[in-house]
């Protein structure tokens, strides 16, 4: 474990520190999960990587929970799910343009996000993954930082404190119950 992580966490939750004195040590290991992520996109995104940090940094940090973060597994399941709704928002904004959902106003400083995925999948896996976290929150957030953020098996693994094997156990799991649940709808 990162011993400035783990110093800046115990000042957090202590109210010694800022979860500003958070951000360069995470910031690069973010950026990373991002691009990752965004490795997917369609050439014509127009969402770069750092776009997606800053909008994820801005809503952890903005909450009141940026104080509660128990560990790193915590901290980035907490980016992970991040992530995953300014993806699910995006998708969902899109579906609604498609469906004539009117002009749509865009402000100039808001960054548009071009999904490589179908924003009825995105949508499909995003309800259905609250489901499996009412049955089982280590495999959605497992998920969460498979499907949403990028992260490898040996990434989720290690920020969810388990073993590979036992990762890659409740990935195959999480597949089957998610494609059942989505399929039963």
């Amino acid at each position: 474990m990162d011993p400035d992580f783990t110093r800046i966490l115990n000042g957090l939750q202590e109210g010694k520190v800022d979860a500003a004195e958070l951000l360069p040590v995470v910031y690069d290991e973010l950026r990373r999960l991002a691009t990752r992520k965004m490795a997917n996109e369609s050439v014509a995104h127009t969402l770069q990587p750092t776009a997606l940090v800053h909008e994820a940094w801005l809503r952890l940090s903005g909450s009141d929970s940026s104080s509660e973060w128990e560990n790193r597994a915590h901290f980035f399941g907490a980016a992970a799910e991040a992530m995953r709704r300014i993806l699910v928002d995006h998708a969902r904004k899109k579906k609604s343009a498609k469906r004539g959902g009117g002009i749509q106003h865009e402000d100039i400083d808001e960054t548009p996000i071009e999904l490589a995925v179908p924003p009825d999948e995105l949508l499909a896996v995003h309800e259905a993954l609250d489901a499996l976290a009412k049955e089982d929150e280590t495999a959605a957030q497992l998920v969460k930082l498979r499907y949403f953020v990028g992260m490898t098996m040996d990434e989720a693994a290690s920020a969810l404190g388990m073993k590979k094997r036992t990762a890659e156990a409740l990935w195959t799991y999480s597949k089957i119950w998610l494609k059942r649940a989505i399929s039963a709808e």
